[in-house]
């Protein structure tokens, strides 16, 4: 059996691996370490969950040098700040047994901590692409002394687009630089890379070349909108943990707040929520105070929870490789899942053209959630200050808006709007016989003259507020 000090660890870092229980490399692991410490570029396809994050974070922790106030010498780009934080809180622990600083720098958060991190020194830098950009254009670090650079999940970053942004950081760094790729497929933007920054890499291919879907029972539901929310809330009952994708930003908040109104404990994660929320949505559905996580595709990739029992397209993904990584939220490590598409009369196209993408043929049909397998959901008790909050929230909001449209305008009040439909004013003058047609039912000539009355009051205020002035 093949051990950590074997692939040439020291043992100071695997004591650190030992406090945490790691006692053998896996597979990706024991493939890639070995070239990563002789300091070799490395091209690696490895799927989400292989333990990749050990495979290149150890060897970088080995060949980390000190760095001085604002250049790191090591530093990994990651597409989400969920996967920065990750990686962050996996390698810090053993960064610290041999002396090494390990910070995340992501948008989403304030700069000041970032400033006085980068400030103190900092060997190893976790960074999303955008706010690493940012920070360079406002000359609080520099990239010359970066000697190992380590790309992973360079394909979601490429599907978001972060390929220029990418390529700019990296021709910042050290020319003599080691670059470590990890990806789980090799397409064509993951390609350039390997052939415009890495110098002759070992490519190394662990596990399938695509996300597999085969262990993972699949189903395409008939439903009509109306219908979703109470087949959702029937599927949370009985099949327990359960990851539920939605298209947009506004669609996460409603789905959540619909379930939040039926007594459900649910996290919802998206985009739009800043990292401490983001943070606490994530450790209440891993730690089991959560029986769902709404959350758009910003949670398809990338984050590795055990035990979901069960994925929800409740709006359809974008195409196959969508609905592979949704679905590649459960079934993993062996277990069984099942993943459940609701599919409206209009979307029956689009979803029998991604089960070609996928390699699947599956009949639409209406939902029958009884015969579902049945997983037990332990609720961890805690105080959660999210369900505090989110009310509060709702109202600090409306009362923003309300500040911001100011105080409510007088000029439509409910009589002028009856006047306005021809009703009879409820302020009659006393002597009716005096009043035109107009004036009575609020006419434009009653209306002349009141505000002519007004202006002309107004005018002669000013005139003598003026005078007052002169004098």
């Amino acid at each position: 059996m093949v051990s950590f000090s074997d692939l040439g660890i020291g043992p100071d870092i695997i004591q650190a691996l030992e406090r945490q229980g790691i006692l053998e490399p896996f597979e990706v692991q024991r493939e890639t370490i070995p070239d990563s410490l002789l300091g070799r570029d490395v091209c690696c396809r490895a799927p989400t969950g292989s333990g990749k994050t050990l495979a290149f974070g150890l060897p970088l922790i080995a060949r980390s040098k000190r760095a001085q106030s604002k250049r790191p010498t090591s530093l990994i780009l990651t597409p989400t700040r969920e996967l920065a934080e990750q990686i962050n809180s996996v390698l810090r622990p053993i960064a610290t047994s041999v002396d090494r600083d390990i910070v995340s720098i992501y948008g989403g958060v304030s700069y000041k901590n970032q400033y006085n991190a980068l400030n103190r020194g900092v060997d190893i830098l976790v960074a999303c692409p955008g706010r690493l950009l940012d920070l360079l254009d406002r000359r609080a670090l520099k990239l010359d002394d970066v000697e190992t650079v380590v790309l992973d999940e360079a394909d979601r970053m490429a599907d978001m687009g972060f390929m220029e942004p990418v390529c700019k950081i990296l021709d910042k760094c050290s020319k003599k630089r080691q670059t470590i790729l990890f990806s789980a497929t090799l397409d064509d933007d993951v390609a350039d890379l390997v052939e415009n920054y890495q110098h002759d890499p070992v490519t190394i291919e662990v596990g399938p070349k695509e996300v597999s879907i085969e262990n993972m029972q699949h189903l395409f539901w008939n439903m009509k909108p109306h219908q979703k929310l109470g087949v959702t809330t029937e599927i949370l009952s009985k099949c327990g943990k359960t990851i539920i994708f939605c298209k947009t930003r506004r669609g996460v908040d409603k789905l959540g707040d619909q379930m939040y109104d039926a007594d459900l404990r649910v996290s919802t994660l998206h985009g739009g929520l800043n990292q401490r929320q983001r943070d606490r949505a994530l450790k209440r559905f891993t730690k089991g105070g959560a029986v769902a996580l709404v959350c758009t595709d910003v949670a398809a990739r990338g984050i590795d929870i055990q035990g979901v029992n069960c994925v929800v397209h409740y709006d359809p993904p974008e195409n196959g490789k969508a609905y592979k990584h949704r679905s590649g939220r459960t079934a993993r490590a062996g277990a069984e899942g099942v993943v459940i598409s609701f599919v409206q009369r209009s979307q029956q196209r689009s979803y029998n053209k991604i089960q070609n993408e996928v390699g699947i043929k599956r009949r639409f049909q209406p939902p029958n959630v009884e015969n579902l397998t049945e997983y037990p959901m332990e609720y961890v008790e805690e105080v959660f200050e999210e369900e505090k909050e989110r009310k509060p929230q709702a109202n600090n909001k409306r009362r923003r808006n309300r500040r911001q449209r100011g105080p409510p305008q007088k000029s439509r009040s409910s009589s002028e709007r009856q006047r306005k439909r021809g009703q009879k004013s409820r302020f009659k003058k006393k002597d009716d016989s005096k009043e035109d047609s107009s004036s009575k039912y609020g006419g434009k000539s009653g209306n002349r003259q009141k505000n002519r009355r007004g202006r002309g009051s107004k005018r002669g205020n000013k005139k003598s507020s003026s005078g007052q002035k002169r004098e």
